[in-house]
C-alpha cells in the first residue's frame, strides 16, 4: 500500500483545513486507517483513526470535538477535517494504514505498517 497525504498549509487560529490521504492497492477498504502528527522536537502522536467501513472512529483528547476522520472506500481515500485550529496543532501530519486492525482501529503507531510522506500544517496565532 502506498499513501499520499495532501491538503496541508498555513491557516490562522480558528480556521479549518481538510487533509486527504490517497491510497493505492485493492486492499485499502479492509484496512483501518489513522492520522498521526509530529511537531518539531516532539514524538509522533496519535490524532485519529477509523475502522474499515467508517463505523468506528477514535480521537486523541486534544482534537476531540474539533477534528473528524472519514473515509471513502470507493475513492481509496481517508480524510481529516480539522476545525477550530489552534497554534498547538502545528505539525507534520501523516496518514497510516493498519492491515492488522479491521473492526477496532488502533491508536498506537506501532500497529501501523504503511505510512505516507506527511503534509505540513501551520496554524498562526
Amino acid at each position: 500500500v502506498q499513501l499520499q497525504a495532501s491538503g496541508g498549509g498555513v491557516v490562522q487560529a480558528g480556521g479549518s483545513l481538510r487533509l486527504s490521504c490517497a491510497a493505492s492497492g485493492r486492499t485499502f477498504s479492509s484496512y483501518a486507517m489513522g492520522w498521526f502528527r509530529q511537531a518539531p522536537g516532539k514524538e509522533r502522536e496519535f490524532v485519529a483513526a477509523i475502522n474499515w467501513n467508517g463505523g468506528t472512529t477514535s480521537y486523541a483528547d486534544s482534537v476531540k470535538g474539533r477534528f473528524t476522520i472519514s473515509r471513502d472506500n470507493a475513492k481509496n481515500t481517508v480524510y481529516l477535517q480539522m476545525n477550530s485550529l489552534k497554534p498547538e496543532d502545528t505539525a507534520v501530519y501523516y496518514c497510516a494504514a493498519d492491515p492488522g486492525s479491521h473492526y477496532l482501529p488502533a491508536t498506537s503507531k506501532a500497529s501501523y505498517d504503511y505510512w505516507g510522506q506527511g503534509t505540513l500544517v501551520t496554524v498562526s496565532s
